[in-house]
């Protein structure tokens, strides 16, 4: 090698050194990330020390912290703007994070990383404090699954059930539920859930409620189920004043049915649970109170003596009713057939539909109330029912599953049909009778005294012949209080 090209070498050599620093200077200093300020103008800016991931804009304080390559919360990357950062702050937002499954080495930190290298500064960042709302299954047997429903069920650092320490639970996706399985033992009515963000305890509530009786007036040797929540862990059972000692539970504890003993008199259902007590507020085996009709010689006869319908006891169609009843039948209905002073109609003379003291009470108090049975599939028309001023109509149509579903509807024997006052509604220009908005006030089905005839029709609203005729019997027509 010549001299002139060592030369070379050597100020090529020289020139890649002085680059190397230069290099380095150009990245600059490390980031420093001293706090995280709400993106707001200031006064307004307030300093965070903790906060509720939900997407929020921040603005991170701090140096050198221009270039970013990486921003993350609580280990999750969050997106950037370039044009929103500067040397002495970043507007960023905060990423959707999934709690339960994050980790949890990282949670609680802001990383900041650019060319020049990267910070970690400690920032509380997670979701809310967790809450229950209900529990799954709380008559679940040992071993079984059980879900705590709420939101923020993350991050759980302790968890116990009816007073026994749970080991091991799953946290679903979003937070809004925890799995466990049912311990053996439980000692108390309490749920506790301990996560990193805070504790929540939740009382083990299980009451039972009664929503309804397949046959309020039913026969002795009948079968009779009653409807509700909860209706597990029956400690005792009275209907009509009886008690019940052989009865069967439902498995999720909507009802519980038996078969119904001679009985002495009227009277409440009542039952007692593991978890609280319940009762009606109405009378079983009660045709007598608010009676409208029971079409008895020594009862409350009421009708009118005309109409479709017709008087009688003892049809072989209609079992379990060893009293009188009305019968309605009628063949396949034409569009629009059918009205209220025809042979499709009951007419039953004035009497008191709800007791002059309690004609202010909120009308969904009382109910519209009677026993029908059908034995033969029933699908098309309309029973109407109505008081003597017309305006307001109450639909009953069992067989209309859905606005675009029927299904033929039929009885096992007699049951019982409660129709809230609150669907006794208006005339709708669109949808018709009975479709438009409810009654207010008991005045406006009733007039200011309460007392009205009331007229059961059958008619057919729709645009085609019905599916069936109807053949049906009616007993009981009556007004109570259901709360």
């Amino acid at each position: 090698m010549n001299n002139i090209s060592c030369c070379r070498l050597i100020v090529v050599a020289l020139m890649l050194a002085n680059l190397l620093p230069a290099c380095k200077k150009n990245a600059g200093s490390p980031p420093v990330v001293t706090g995280v300020r709400s993106y707001v103008a200031s006064p307004n800016d307030t300093v965070f020390t903790s906060l509720v991931a939900n997407g929020q804009w921040v603005v991170l304080t701090g140096q050198n912290l221009q270039n970013p390559v990486r921003i993350e919360f609580d280990g999750v990357a969050a997106g950037f703007n370039s044009a929103l950062v500067a040397p002495g702050s970043a507007v960023v937002q905060i990423p959707a994070i999934l709690f339960s499954s994050v980790d949890t080495t990282r949670l609680y930190t802001v990383t900041y990383a650019t060319p020049a290298g990267s910070t970690t500064f400690p920032f509380k960042l997670g979701p809310a404090a967790p809450t229950v709302t209900a529990i799954s299954n709380v008559f679940a047997n040992p071993g079984d699954s059980v879900f705590l429903i709420g939101a923020n069920l993350v991050l759980v650092q302790q968890l116990s059930y009816g007073g026994t320490t749970i080991t091991s639970w799953h946290s679903s996706a979003d937070g809004t539920s925890l799995g466990f399985l049912m311990p053996a033992q439980t000692s108390s009515d309490q749920v506790m859930v301990v996560t990193r963000i805070g504790t929540v305890n939740f009382k083990i509530v299980a009451a039972p409620t009664i929503t309804g009786v397949s046959n309020e007036n039913a026969d002795p040797g009948d079968s009779v189920y009653v409807y509700g929540t909860y209706l597990k862990n029956i400690q005792s059972l009275s209907f009509a004043g009886t008690n019940i000692t052989s009865f069967v539970e439902a498995g999720d504890g909507s009802s519980v049915g038996f078969v119904q003993p001679p009985l002495n008199g009227s009277g409440p259902v009542s039952l007692v649970t593991k978890f609280g007590t319940t009762a009606t507020v109405y009378n079983v085996n009660d045709i007598a109170t608010g009676a409208l009709s029971n079409w008895e010689w020594g009862g409350v006869f009421n009708w009118q003596w005309w109409g479709g319908a017709s008087l009688t006891s003892g049809n072989p169609d209609f079992p379990g009713n060893s009293s009188q009843y009305l019968t309605l039948k009628t063949s396949i209905l034409a569009n629009g057939e059918g009205n209220t002073y025809s042979n499709y109609a009951i007419l039953l003379n004035a009497a008191q539909w709800v007791p002059a003291a309690h004609l202010g009470d909120p009308v969904g108090n009382w109910a519209f109330k009677f026993e029908v049975s059908v034995p033969n599939g029933w699908n098309g028309g309309t029973i109407d029912i109505q008081s003597s001023l017309g305006t307001y109509i109450a639909r009953w149509e069992p067989w209309q599953v859905s606005s675009t579903k029927t299904a033929a509807y039929s009885t096992h024997g007699w049951t019982t049909v409660t129709i809230p006052f609150g669907m006794f509604k208006g005339k709708d220009a669109t949808l018709g009778d009975g479709k438009g908005d409810p009654i207010a006030s008991f005045a406006d089905l009733l007039g200011t005294s309460g007392n009205s005839a009331c007229t059961m029709y059958i008619h057919n609203y729709s645009s085609s012949s019905t599916a069936t005729g109807f053949y049906g019997a009616f007993d009981n027509l009556r007004v109570v209080q259901i709360k």
